[in-house]
């Protein structure tokens, strides 16, 4: 007997797939249509040169982190009503703005940072994080008859690599062979945009360099030839043969542009172990402060669009269907200092300007409600009325209706608030609310390109945010 969550999963899989196999088949995306006029994009002036996204995969309570509500210290016996925030609310640089317990080094760079506490996840019926995770990634609720290319992708294509050397869009920390991976890898892809533009993966940033040298030895006259036979057979390959002739020379450019890298001076940046000890040791809480170390150096090095995870498996990290309290004091202490640092270094280097960061999950949560109110759908997580265990001390169920987006630089207003959440349970938006295609609409101003952008496919035209409809929010820019 599959479980609804199951069956969800599989037809998930099932669309994914079909999409896939579609934009192998697709033709040449050659036609950038816009419904805007010359006049209109001439106004669009990019505020941001690189992206770096920090993802914070399995859905990050924004009550615990970046909108804190009434505190209610854990006792025995307690009423999960009672259950809206489980940290104390700390002050920040910014006198309107107050974070939790666990965010101290974060709360000393809020001055630089514009946080909007009213982002709010689509409806896609039961509850599926890798669902929500492909629209977040893409601007697009699956299944879609073509597969929708990652954010990251459409920036690479749109504006192309800032160092030649250097993949345009590189994705740090998330691992496809544990938990939900071939549910993910669905988004980490170009779709129909080609191979060249997809995602150069790194799970591990301590390895970060082998993904820029030959193996181990494998002298360079081997590995030339290797390579050599290596787009022989990926030409030949019963695959590439059911694709476009785009999508099979996407796929050798791809080659091609991987072995350029190797024998780059840009490489240098993947290598941590170049990295002064002291500083390594300030970013040094486990992979994701390690990611976010990489991330600096690469955008020291000219990357376009870097994403950084602290990683989705199910059942961990921030997916806390249990021991919501006790996971996160961990999670704060891997994420505080390493994103603090980033801002710190960007700025001392005089690259945060134009470099924005968005940090952001793909919903949040609470102890009681699941979906949000007036669309909740079945329960997924198991909740005493009185919370006898600490296991059950925190927020377990998904929320869809509030979230919190922090962002530094990128040419966003400094120390500014954007949306509100009700104080009391259900916390849900109540002013200034922010969907998918405007925080999208939102990122891509900042990057000179219009979120009315379209590439043809199939001969009909594929917008940057469904049906070209995002707007940019104006009143978070500088």
């Amino acid at each position: 007997m599959k479980t609804h969550t199951e069956l969800n999963r599989r037809a998930f899989l099932k669309t994914a797939s079909a999409a896939t196999l579609g934009a192998l088949a697709a033709g040449y995306p050659n036609r950038v249509l816009s419904a805007e006029t010359p006049a209109e994009l001439e106004k669009i002036k990019a505020t941001a040169d690189t992206v770096i996204i920090l993802w914070m995969g399995g859905g990050m309570a924004s009550t615990e982190t970046f909108d804190p509500k009434r505190y209610a210290p854990f006792e025995k016996g307690m009423s999960v009503q009672k259950v809206l925030s489980t940290f104390p609310t700390i002050d920040t640089a910014v006198d309107n703005i107050k974070l939790t317990a666990g965010l101290e080094k974060v709360a000393k760079v809020m001055d630089r940072a514009t946080l909007i506490r009213s982002y709010t996840a689509g409806d896609l019926g039961f509850i599926l994080h890798s669902r929500h995770q492909f629209q977040w990634h893409t601007c697009y609720a699956p299944p879609q008859t073509v597969a929708a290319p990652h954010i990251g992708s459409v920036i690479a294509r749109t504006l192309g690599p800032k160092n030649p050397a250097l993949p345009a869009f590189i994705d740090i920390g998330q691992r496809f062979d544990l938990g939900e991976g071939e549910e993910l890898k669905a988004f980490h892809t170009a779709g129909f945009l080609g191979s060249e533009f997809g995602p150069f993966l790194i799970a591990n940033p301590e390895e970060a360099v082998k993904a820029v040298r030959p193996p181990e030895g494998m002298s360079p006259s081997r590995f030339a030839n290797r390579d050599k036979f290596f787009k022989q057979l990926a030409s030949k390959s019963p695959i590439t043969q059911l694709g476009s002739d785009y999508q099979k020379e996407s796929l050798l450019r791809s080659l091609d542009n991987a072995n350029r890298l190797l024998s780059s001076d840009a490489a240098k940046a993947f290598d941590l172990t170049l990295e002064p000890k002291e500083s390594y040791a300030k970013y040094n809480t486990g992979r994701f402060g390690l990611g976010c170390l990489l991330a600096r150096r690469l955008t020291e090095a000219g990357a376009r669009f870097i994403e950084v995870t602290s990683e989705y498996i199910p059942f961990q990290y921030w997916d806390t269907h249990e021991n919501g309290h006790a996971r996160l004091v961990e999670m704060k202490r891997a994420i505080d200092a390493p994103i603090a640092q980033l801002v710190l270094d960007l700025e001392a280097r005089g690259l945060l300007d134009r470099t924005l960061i968005v940090l952001a999950s793909e919903f949040s949560r609470d102890a009681l409600v699941e979906g949000k109110p007036g669309n909740e759908v079945k329960g997924q997580v198991a909740q005493p009325d009185i919370i006898e265990d600490l296991k059950f001390y925190g927020m377990h169920r998904h929320f869809t209706d509030a979230g919190s987006v922090l962002c530094f630089g990128g040419g966003l207003k400094k120390g500014f608030l954007w949306g509100k959440t009700a104080d009391e349970r259900p916390c849900k938006t109540i002013e200034n609310r922010v969907v998918i295609e405007d925080l999208h609409a939102t990122i891509y101003r900042a990057m000179g390109i219009s979120p009315k952008l379209a590439y043809e496919v199939e001969k009909r035209p594929f917008y940057v945010t469904p049906d070209g409809k995002g707007k940019a929010i104006k009143e978070l820019f500088a």
